[in-house]
């Protein structure tokens, strides 16, 4: 269904606001009723479309995403003058939405040329990695990787590149606790990630996260393909980088041998992330992102959904989806863990959405997880994962991350996404390599202003050139394409080697 070409549109029948298509000003008529607007509304923000006394509650998607802070007049703009963040009793319903999902055989499903590893990973880049255990080596790591320059990369055609990755941590921290677990596991997600043929891990030698403390952790094998290098027991900068160099060219030939093969859709592992978020992802490019999860779920893959803090408020519908009562339960701990989590930090769930948010029309965390859930389409929620875990359950899964993109889209990289897509309204510039990162727009003025960053412009559903389930199906073609070695825009920009940020928690000693 094409969006209502009007001015506004509304997205429930229970809703008292709507969202405006273009600006509007003072006096224009709404269509509801007649209803003059009192402002001037910007586009993409809220007006009321009845009397709305202080105390009750504002409705969108036919949810509820606040109340009105004071008495406010239909046709008057609502945004954080007059729309307050409030708790309310979520019905969770578990598992009444469930239904079966009828997955299709390997003969029926899509295809795409990806790789496959000795351990029968699947992979859609394949590349060498250069990982620090901690910020004191990040450097040295990252001068290995351009030492390997284009002239020696030349000779190897299958081989996509040397990733050399910035570090914040692996010192100055206990060697335990939620924070360390979460670096250990980021690093060991990386090294066995089907994207990575080998991996270097570089360590500086005196740090907290050591080298054989990590390896033993996480049961990571020395090999051939996982190799270390201790900075300061190798003597300093120019040797560590000579010996680094030296080892990645030993990686090279075989890394070269791989080829690419036709594989079923089975095998993809979708990230689904937003970041820069605006009133229209939650009407556009997220709904359209949920119709390609369904597509990769229906395919026999796994869809990530992450974000914990940015489904606050939305979790009874994925609850009401859960497969269990197991996987809800897990869900809902999630979520008393971060109201514990900010309450203790003396911070809000509800700080988290930013100017960038706000300037874009959204106004309270609720609004903001209505419509970041809908990233997660409509098929059955069958596991929950903590934060950078190994996914290997298959069909719409979710994992414990930050509304923060970055260790958000760490953690699911770190769990096996081999494809990550990402929603934007503002316009959101990252990449995270090893994984390619497809980037949607929202709407077709960010896209056209930022056309070399953003992949699809499923702004085209707004302007009523193309209807979310038509653009779902595009999105499920670009992520076959992409994982076939097509490159996104923000991989022909070299963006990557700085967005690995694994999610830090506790203290810094």
């Amino acid at each position: 269904m094409h969006l209502n070409k009007s001015r506004i549109i509304r997205l429930s029948r229970d809703d008292n606001v709507v969202v405006a298509l273009s600006d509007l000003e003072p006096g224009a008529e709404l269509g509801e009723g007649k209803i003059a607007v009192k402002n001037s509304i910007p586009v993409r923000h809220k007006v009321a479309i009845e009397d709305i006394p202080s105390g009750n509650f504002i409705r969108k998607y036919g949810q509820i995403i606040g109340v009105a802070s004071k008495d406010i007049n239909a046709g008057e703009h609502v945004h954080t003058h007059n729309l307050a963040m409030s708790e309310f009793n979520r019905d969770y319903k578990i598992g009444q939405a469930a239904a079966p999902t009828a997955i299709l055989s390997e003969s029926e499903q899509a295809k795409f040329n990806g790789i496959v590893r000795e351990s029968g990973q699947v992979g859609t880049r394949n590349f060498i990695g250069v990982l620090p255990t901690v910020a004191c080596s990040a450097s040295i790591g990252q001068y290995i990787a351009a030492a390997v320059g284009k002239e020696i990369l030349d000779a190897y055609a299958n081989v996509d590149g040397i990733v050399g990755f910035n570090q914040t941590s692996g010192c100055g921290q206990a060697p335990y606790g939620d924070g360390f677990e979460n670096l250990q596991r980021s690093l060991a997600g990386y090294t066995n990630h089907p994207n990575f043929w080998g991996v270097l891990i570089v360590g500086l030698g005196c740090e907290v996260n050591q080298i054989d403390l990590l390896l033993e952790n996480t049961n990571l094998k020395p090999s051939i393909r996982l190799q270390t290098l201790d900075i300061q027991q190798t003597g300093g900068t120019r040797a560590a980088v000579k010996r680094g160099v030296d080892i990645i060219k030993d990686m090279l030939p075989a890394a070269n041998q791989l080829k690419r093969q036709p594989l079923p859709a089975s095998h993809l592992v979708v990230g689904l992330e937003c970041g820069g978020s605006d009133a229209y992802s939650g009407i556009t490019a997220n709904p359209a992102l949920g119709v390609a999860a369904d597509l990769v779920v229906r395919n026999g893959g796994i869809a990530i959904l992450s974000e914990t803090t940015e489904i606050y408020g939305a979790e009874h519908l994925l609850t009401r989806r859960a497969a269990n009562g197991e996987v809800a339960q897990k869900l809902i701990d999630l979520i008393r863990w971060w109201e514990d989590y900010t309450r203790k930090n003396g911070a809000m769930i509800n700080n988290n959405p930013s100017p960038g948010n706000k300037a874009g029309g959204l106004t309270t965390i609720l609004e903001k997880s209505l419509g970041a859930v809908a990233k997660g389409g409509s098929t059955n929620l069958v596991e929950v994962y903590r934060y950078a875990a190994t996914v290997r359950q298959k069909g719409l899964v979710f994992m414990d991350t930050p509304g923060y993109d970055l260790p958000s889209i760490t953690g699911m990289v770190a769990g096996g996404a081999n494809v990550i897509c990402f929603t934007t309204g503002c316009g959101t510039v990252v990449g995270c390599k090893p994984v390619p990162v497809i980037k949607l727009a929202s709407n077709s003025p960010m896209f056209n202003r930022m056309v070399q960053d953003m992949d699809i412009n499923c702004g085209e559903i707004g302007d009523g050139k193309k209807t979310v389930e038509e653009m779902g199906e595009l999105i499920f073609q670009k992520i076959l394409d992409t994982a076939s070695g097509k490159k996104t825009k923000s991989e022909a920009l070299g963006f990557g080697s700085n967005e690995f940020v694994p999610w830090q928690i506790g203290a810094v000693l």
